[in-house]
């Protein structure tokens, strides 16, 4: 039974901790704000920020610029073709810078260090060929022990230089990850100086410049080493007039990420090939970010600030009233519009905001909301469920917690199953214990608990209380397609749990000494169609369910003990369990409203085909009048159906006072 009531005064639930939205929302927005501050001091805040990068930097990146440095590979075919054991002699450098020279090259630069001396003749070679044209790779290195730290430096050895070639430390940073995207800082770096030498002015850097690369490995124009050395037969005409060539390994076989390699190293683009990139090719896009002005430039902290705070309130502001799959479809088109803009700033204006604070504020604030909205709902259905659950089954407790909009006035049609329960004799109880109230309520309560919880197990309604008698229903709120089974089942059971308290209450007048008030039960149930609803008024109404069957049911539970038997029910409900259980007729009852009788029935345990048939058979003869007390049937049914041994006896005493 669900009782509601409405004062018409609004009452202020116990929640949680600052229950204004509003103010909620700021101490969310707050401590997000000072939770991606101290997030983003870690390591790995920035190597995720630098991976949104390497993504948002690769989309529809750019293809090198018209002028872009042509690459002469030292790779596979080359070190086939000339056949001789690398390192190569410098003398076959020499020759090839003098190729390139008389191709056209503007300046050249080798990607190859000569620190230390080789033959003398192809020492003099290599100086011979070098001038302020030509520039050579140095490196730099730092040693680290626990004692000190150590910079070492590796330059062209100095003849060259004197001989006027220029040199560039062509080490590049890699970041946390292995991965390289800061242009080097050097102001000798081997871009800066190639273009110094190609008559280029470069700008000024930002620090902490990101690079933009081009593209999977070769996307710079490439030619093997042995071409070069040949152009006129291998190479179109005026392949390298005035062009920058850089010079350098470049191996097609170049391992997978996983495997290293020779002077190849990872770039933004290697998330896509897993692959990569050779240093000569890492040098050429230096040299295009310097020279026309493809770096990107890290946006300061202001600038990120910025962005989180607009992006925590842009969430508050989307779960200001409430939260739900609006929130969730909100989010997903808040991710793709901060990747958007973080991808706009790369590629229209050169800077780089990460998208990954203002995500991880707008997705804190919006789903930590909902988080509250989450807990605070389930909060409320506690409540609805501790309030209910003591009148109603526990089906209708969820549904109604799912649904509190439910508590209104209304009913619906619908086929129900009905059962009545009551205590036969119990004013005869009640009689007898009214000098002891708390014995009687004490008993009371011990039958209806385990009766209410039967019907609940069988996912009955429990409707209302009445006394000693109980009122329930199937097929409502809930579909139940085996509505009739399970009353059926539900009032077998409820026999069984009466005649288990019996054994109780024996025992306890046994050991106490006092009387004992053996409890029978009568059960009726009948099926049909009803109206179910909330009924009542507005300031308090129940479940309940009304109609012509619900009548049928409560007299069926009236008459069962004129037949002698426990349970009676209906006719349909006959029908709708026949096929499961032994049902048997016992006679034909009137119904307010209908002209003809309605059947009635009985479940019967132990009965064969040929004693239902005999039953049956003298069924009709009481219908028909032709049964006398002295009927042989009134001696042999008892005996073949001992369930009925009761019933024939009162239709023996109704025939010898008919005739009487």
């Amino acid at each position: 039974m669900i009782a509601v009531a409405d004062t018409g005064r609004k009452i202020r639930q116990p929640g949680w901790p600052f229950s204004s939205r509003p103010v909620r929302l700021a101490v969310l927005v707050l401590l997000t704000l000072i939770a991606i501050s101290l997030l983003s001091r870690l390591p790995a805040w920035s190597l995720l920020e630098l991976r949104s990068f390497d993504y948002l930097s690769t989309v529809d990146d750019p293809l090198p610029p018209a002028d872009a440095p042509v690459i002469v590979a030292i790779d596979e075919p080359s070190l086939a073709e000339i056949n001789e054991q690398w390192p190569w002699p410098r003398s076959l450098h020499a020759r090839l810078i003098r190729q390139l020279r008389a191709a056209g090259a503007k300046t050249i630069g080798l990607d190859i260090i000569m620190a230390e001396q080789s033959s003398r003749e192809d020492d003099a070679a290599i100086t011979a060929a070098v001038g302020p044209d030509i520039v050579l790779a140095g490196d730099e290195t730092l040693i680290q022990t626990p004692q000190a730290d150590q910079l070492i430096r590796a330059t062209p050895m100095p003849q060259l230089t004197e001989a006027g070639a220029r040199t560039g430390i062509a080490s590049i940073d890699l970041g946390g990850d292995g991965v390289f995207r800061t242009i080097p800082p050097y102001q000798d770096g081997f871009a800066i100086t190639l273009a110094q030498a190609a008559g280029t002015a470069p700008g000024r850097l930002p620090a902490n410049a990101l690079i933009q690369s081009f593209g999977p490995s070769r996307s710079y124009p490439t030619v093997s080493y042995y071409q070069a050395l040949d152009p006129e037969n291998f190479l179109p005409k005026d392949f390298f007039k005035d062009r920058v060539v850089l010079v350098g390994l470049s191996l097609q076989n170049a391992p997978e990420i996983d495997k290293g390699g020779a002077d190849a190293f990872a770039t933004p683009y290697t998330v896509h090939t897993g692959r990569l990139i050779a240093g000569v090719e890492i040098q050429a896009t230096i040299y295009d970010n310097i020279v026309h002005r493809y770096s990107i430039e890290l946006a300061r902290l202001p600038v990120v600030a910025f962005a989180i705070l607009i992006a925590a309130i842009l969430a508050a502001a989307t779960v200001w009233k409430s939260t739900g799959w609006p929130t969730s479809a909100a989010t997903v088109v808040f991710i793709g519009v901060a990747a958007a803009l973080s991808y706009a700033g790369i590629r229209f204006g050169n800077l780089f905001v990460s998208p990954l604070g203002p995500v991880v504020a707008y997705v804190s604030v919006a789903f930590g909301q909902a988080a509250f909205d989450f807990a605070e709902e389930r909060r409320k259905k506690k409540q609805i469920t501790l309030a209910f659950s003591q009148y109603i089954s526990p089906d209708l407790v969820k549904r109604l917690s799912e649904d509190p909009s439910q508590l209104k006035l209304g009913g619906e049609r619908r086929t129900l199953s009905v059962l009545f329960s009551d205590v036969r004799g119990f004013t005869t109880i009640a009689e007898t214990l009214k000098d002891d109230p708390e014995q009687l309520t004490g008993l009371i309560n011990r039958l209806l608990t385990p009766l209410s919880d039967v019907v609940m197990d069988h996912a009955g309604t429990i409707d209302k209380y009445m006394g000693d008698c109980i009122m329930a229903f199937w097929n409502a709120p809930l579909d139940d397609a085996d509505h009739a089974l399970h009353a059926v089942a539900a009032s077998l059971a409820m026999q069984e749990a009466i005649a288990s308290l019996n054994r109780q209450l024996e025992k306890e007048a046994r050991i106490n000494g006092t009387p004992l008030h053996a409890l029978k039960m009568g059960v009726g149930i009948n099926t049909g169609e009803c109206v179910v609803g909330n009924m009542g008024s507005h300031r308090r109404f129940d479940y309940s369910c009304l109609g012509d069957a619900v009548n049928l049911a409560s007299r069926l539970e009236g008459v069962s003990k004129n037949y002698g038997v426990a349970l009676l029910l209906g006719e349909q409900t006959a029908k709708l369990v026949a096929d499961t259980y032994t049902v048997a007729e016992l006679d034909r009852v009137m119904v307010k409203g209908k002209t003809l009788p309605t059947p009635v029935f009985t479940v019967l345990h132990h009965a064969g085909a040929a004693s239902l048939a005999a039953h049956q058979a003298f069924v009709e003869m009481k219908y028909a009048g032709r049964l006398s007390p002295n009927d042989p049937v009134f001696d042999t049914l008892p005996q073949a159906i001992p369930e009925l041994a009761a019933y024939y006896q009162i239709v023996r005493s109704d025939v010898s006072g008919t005739e009487g």
